[in-house]
């Protein structure tokens, strides 16, 4: 079982050693400290270490003892002379080392490799290494993938021990001391030899002939001169294994330079780069260049010039003219680029990071502007970052590049303002159009027969659904522009991937999905969605696209984490996912319901109750006494108008209702029931006067007119005088001295015309209604009584409670 414990123990240290080593990295800077040992107090964790520019002088065992996690170790600029060949037995992980300028002496006893078996960056190069024997140390690292050294003398043999090493780069490093033997880079397997001169000029013949008939990439570094040599060289050889070959920070002679380039254009070399030239002697006329060639392609990059007078057009025309299918110039203040003097094989053009203007390819001549016709091969044409602005005028630019099928136009500053059309050539599908100053009316200037376009941050507001018809337009990209919703496909029905990140996207409508019926994928993320019920068809839709259910077939980008909510505030930054938006408060019909049916219900059974308890009846007869009460208080009369004045009421009523007179309302009003002196024309009519010197009496001496209204006073003649005396003398008396009262039902129409002044006391006045209901009567009587209550001259009535 031991055996076994350990072995798992191993293992499991093993697993949670890559775990750790996962991790995100840690940096630790102590560069230029004057640091003569390396400090005790690392953290455990770093996994980065810059010890550079300091004066250690010697590593030793337990250096690095607590920094298990070590992968980059940086100790070049020091004064190290010995390394303890135990020294890196605590770092499994280490990547990279840099042992770079300092003072070590002995290539063959750098035994502290032994422990370095992971390393797949090694630096010794800059030491005062007499000769270059790797030692046997060297050969138990099979990661290595780059390898820099330098040496005096370099011979045959010295890198037998890294001859099954397949190295990706290997750097040497070589002086005006050198000493080579021819053949000493046979034992060498690496795809790419770069050869640092440190005295600026090609020193060793012969390793530049091994480099050339050895290695598939050369890169020749830190060069001034010796490039006639070089040249020379380059025409003799008959032979050459070198492909690509690369001439990086270089201070070199515009002949120099076009002598080199024609040499190289009759080698096998296929690929020429130049990058951190410096050119000076620049021409004043033309220089031929050789038209047939094997070279593919030619770049140029960070080229700096120190004359001020010269012919650029001389320049331009040599670096256009080249005899390859490739021509890359990046990164160069040109602010023009001429046309080829014929048909060019060129394929492919790269002005990337220039200063080109709308000027491109053409000439002026006899004040006519002249397009360029002959880069009719040109498939693939890249003019980013440049200085161009007219999308028009760059349209006539390359309106004859017949081939032409990528244009790569990004962080211009192009806009579309032209009335003029724009005539780009038939074949262009691929279109980069990215940061620039364009609006919607860009899609009125683009190729019909294009297949992807890049409108990526621009100022483009809305797709317009008059927008030319690109019926070959697969992918549309629109992140990061202003776009408010959802564009139509009207225009480009082949659409299958749409991209709309970073846009104004509140609550994108859903519903003009349906003018895409062929798109599969779709990108929204990141923009300022309002989680309202708005936003409920698109969550849907996510939902589904996410889950793959129905027949949607679409793909949201990066659902759900980049879509947040940024109102309302309680849910902001909040995921879309994570919202709940019901039913009930979205659809308006519903929402209706919810509220209208509990309303109803509501109203209907309060109605039926009110219905069956008559409360509207007991509503009515309240306000009554209410209002009666408040009028006794409120008015005033004069003690003049009530000179005369014995009685509290006079009732008139029809004798066919004598009786409900006699039985209920004389008993609820006089003596001690009521209180109320009431007068009548049974009690109180003077024998021997008329009777409408009787009914005026009775009126003139009452304070009220008590009227009881049914079908017989209707039909009564001296009711009709009475109530015809009564409302005379309501204008003395105020509108309140008559008070009607409803024995029966008395509909409106049984009112015969000649009563017009009942029916419109009728329209005008509140009147009391006689209850059926005994549980009534006596709420009857209470305001029957508040409506007569008032003081006669002489004998104050005091107030009745009902």
């Amino acid at each position: 079982m031991r055996p076994m414990n350990a072995a798992l123990w191993l293992a499991a240290m093993i697993v949670g050693l890559q775990q750790i080593a996962s991790s995100p990295d840690v940096v630790v800077n102590l560069s230029s400290k004057n640091l003569s040992s390396v400090p005790r107090d690392l953290p455990q964790t770093v996994t980065n270490l810059d010890l550079s520019c300091n004066r250690i002088q010697q590593l030793h065992k337990g250096d690095f003892q607590n920094t298990t996690l070590l992968k980059s170790l940086n100790v070049s600029w020091n004064i190290l002379e010995e390394i303890d060949p135990a020294t890196f037995l605590n770092t499994p992980l280490l990547e990279e080392l840099d042992l770079s300028h300092n003072r070590l002496k002995n290539l063959s006893g750098q035994q502290y490799l032994l422990h370095t078996g992971n390393l797949r960056m090694l630096n010794l190069s800059c030491n005062t290494f007499p000769s270059m024997t790797l030692g046997s140390a060297f050969s138990t690292l099979v990661k290595l993938q780059r390898l820099a050294l330098g040496a005096k003398n370099i011979s045959v043999g010295d890198f037998k021990n890294i001859a099954g090493m397949k190295l990706c780069t290997l750097t040497l490093c070589v002086g005006d001391e050198l000493a080579y033997e021819a053949g000493s880079l046979k034992d060498v397997q690496a795809e790419r030899l770069q050869i640092t001169f440190t005295s600026n000029q090609i020193v060793g013949r012969d390793v530049v002939e091994d480099a050339l008939s050895l290695f598939v990439q050369v890169e020749l570094m830190n060069l001034s001169g010796g490039f006639r040599e070089l040249t020379q060289q380059l025409r003799q050889r008959a032979g050459i294994h070198t492909t690509h070959l690369y001439l990086t920070n270089i201070s070199i002679k515009w002949k120099d330079l076009t002598d080199c380039v024609n040499v190289i254009l009759q080698t096998s070399i296929t690929h020429l780069a130049a990058s951190d030239v410096t050119l000076y002697n620049l021409p004043y006329i033309d220089t031929p260049v050789i038209q047939t060639s094997q070279m593919k392609s030619f770049s140029a990059r960070m080229v700096v010039v120190t004359a001020f007078f010269f012919s650029q057009e001389a320049v331009y025309n040599f670096f256009i003219n080249l005899p390859v299918e490739t021509v890359s110039i990046t990164e160069i203040p040109i602010i023009h680029m001429t046309c080829p003097k014929s048909q060019s094989p060129i394929l492919e053009l790269d002005f990337s990071y220039c200063s080109l203007s709308d000027s491109i390819f053409s000439r002026v001549e006899h004040q006519e502007i002249l397009e360029c016709e002959n880069l009719g091969n040109v498939r693939k044409l890249i003019l980013i970052n440049n200085n161009l602005k007219s999308l028009q005028l760059l349209s006539k630019r390359v309106q004859y590049m017949k081939s032409l099928q990528h244009l790569a136009l990004s962080l211009n500053s192009l806009v579309y303002e032209s009335p003029e059309e724009c005539v780009w050539p038939p074949n262009i599908t691929n279109m980069t159009l990215a940061s620039n100053g364009l609006t919607e009316s860009v899609f009125k200037c683009l190729p019909k027969g294009i297949e992807t376009l890049d409108l990526e941050n621009n100022q483009v507001s809305v797709v317009p659904s008059s927008v030319l018809k690109m019926e070959n337009l697969l992918s549309l990209n629109l992140n990061s522009n202003r776009l408010r919703d959802l564009p139509v496909c009207d225009g480009f029905p082949m659409l299958s991937e749409l991209m709309l990140k970073s846009n104004s996207l509140h609550a994108p409508s859903v519903n003009k999905l349906e003018s895409c019926p062929k798109l599969k994928t779709l990108d929204v993320s990141s923009n300022p969605f309002t989680c309202t019920c708005s936003l409920r068809s698109f969550i849907r839709l996510a939902t589904k696209s996410k889950q793959k259910t129905g027949n949607t077939g679409l793909e949201l980008v990066s659902w759900p984490l980049n879509y947040y909510c940024i109102y309302p505030e309680d849910v902001r930054d909040s995921t879309l996912n994570s919202i709940w938006l019901p039913e009930v408060s979205c659809d308006v019909g519903i929402l209706a319901a919810t509220i209208l049916c509990p309303a109803v219900i509501m109203i209907v059974v309060v109605l039926t109750v009110c219905h069956r308890l008559d409360i509207p009846w007991y509503m009515g007869m309240i306000w009554q006494w209410v209002r009666a009460k408040h009028r006794a208080r409120m008015q005033q009369v004069r003690p003049e108008d009530l000179v005369g004045v014995e009685f509290h009421a006079f009732v008139s009523y029809s004798q066919h209702d004598a009786d409900w007179v006699h039985n209920s309302l004389l008993p609820n009003l006089e003596g001690p029931a009521g209180g109320f002196q009431i007068s009548h024309h049974e009690k109180n009519f003077v024998p021997g006067k008329t009777i409408i010197e009787n009914i005026i009496g009775c009126v003139e001496k009452s304070r009220r007119s008590v009227f009881v209204l049914s079908a017989h006073f209707v039909k009564s003649e001296w009711c009709h005088y009475e109530l015809y005396f009564a409302s005379h003398h309501r204008l003395a008396r105020g509108s309140d001295s008559i008070v009607l009262v409803l024995l029966e039902p008395l509909p409106q129409y049984t009112i015969p015309s000649k009563y017009y002044q009942l029916k419109s006391m009728m329209g005008r006045h509140t009147y009391l209604e006689w209850p059926q209901d005994r549980a009534k009567h006596r709420l009857f009587w209470a305001n029957l009584r508040a409506a007569l209550q008032a003081d006669l001259p002489n004998a104050p009535v005091t107030e009745i409670q009902g």
